[in-house]
């Protein structure tokens, strides 16, 4: 999985629909429908940040994170070490990502919840693909973004998003559904708005703890039983420069409201200027680089039965898929 922001594309020999997304200067005659209306929309191929590491494609407002993010720089919100990051300012969630979590974890037209929406790559990722999205988030000029967004790329068959607090999520986003997906907020390490209900904003780690592992329950609850639930996360230091252990709390979360830890996979990420830094960094305090999050897979129910449900994974040769991205390329 690759996350320097230059060209990714996922299964490159399934049937359904390949998204490109693109930065930098190409010939148009090399980008496919998405990317060529992402770009007549006068959309910037790159994207900004959004709660819960969501990303947005640039455009509409400026939300109280992206004001931030551009003020203070990569640096501040512990994105410094990504590629894509470092060269345009933003923080981005992997597309890529996205397709391979929906494709694998997800039955085909499946039904998603987000309860950390964010920005709008998710929604619009599962929307192209055609997926039912759901997200969920506090801020209603965040949503308003996403929603022209939205529309400009993908306007006959969008994603829903609803304003509001997803501790009573049962309440506002009631229904079944065939996959959790999603990307919190790490504690403090980017504040998305001055609201004192976002998680971003609690008074300290236990207090963020807590209402995480709330809304947490609440998702696994309106989870399908034998369904996959798929969370990126990474872990945080504390002022001390101790780690908090998120990825561990996260895994409390998950089990204690009845979805098993099935699988742990790691994202790694552009490892940018962290050669760089990491020398002066590690000599003055013993501290390592830190390049990649975790990918954390739970099952509720019978993990086989959940596969089933998913259906086939087609599996193509690596040397081949190679050659097709090279001449491509």
């Amino acid at each position: 999985i690759s996350s320097d922001g230059t060209f990714a594309r996922a299964d490159l020999h399934m049937k359904a629909k390949n998204l490109t997304w693109v930065k930098g200067d190409r010939d148009i005659d090399t980008l496919d429908d998405t990317s060529r209306k992402n770009l007549a929309g006068g959309r910037k191929p790159h994207l900004i940040p959004g709660g819960g590491g969501g990303g947005a494609w640039l455009v509409g407002p400026d939300t109280a994170s992206s004001g931030k993010y551009h003020k203070l720089g990569a640096k501040d919100f512990g994105t410094e070490d990504n590629i894509a990051g470092e060269q345009t300012g933003t923080s981005i969630f992997d597309p890529v990502l996205c397709e391979l979590a929906y494709r694998w974890f997800c039955p085909p037209g499946g039904s998603i919840l987000d309860p950390f929406a964010g920005g709008s790559v998710r929604g619009i990722v599962a929307a192209v693909l055609g997926y039912a999205y759901t997200g969920v988030d506090l801020r209603s000029e965040q949503i308003a973004a996403n929603e022209e967004q939205a529309l400009g790329i993908t306007p006959n068959y969008r994603p829903r998003w609803i304003v509001g607090d997803s501790r009573h999520l049962a309440e506002i986003a009631p229904g079944e559904y065939d996959l959790l997906f999603t990307c919190p907020p790490y504690y403090d390490l980017e504040q998305y708005s001055d609201d004192p209900q976002d998680l971003s904003n609690a008074i300290n780690y236990h207090a963020f703890s807590e209402s995480f592992g709330e809304i947490i329950a609440q998702a696994v609850s309106l989870l399908n039983e034998d369904r996959f639930a798929v969370i990126v996360v990474g872990d945080i230091r504390d002022k001390a420069g101790f780690y908090q252990n998120l990825v561990r709390d996260t895994i409390g979360a998950f089990q204690g409201a009845g979805a098993r830890l099935y699988n742990d996979a790691v994202l790694v990420t552009a490892i940018g200027s962290l050669p760089i830094r990491v020398g002066k960094q590690f000599a003055s305090s013993r501290k390592l680089g830190k390049t990649h999050q975790n990918v954390l897979i739970f099952c509720k129910g019978d993990p086989r039965k959940a596969t089933e449900a998913c259906g086939p994974v087609e599996v193509v040769d690596l040397a081949e898929a190679y050659g097709e991205v090279t001449q491509h390329a």
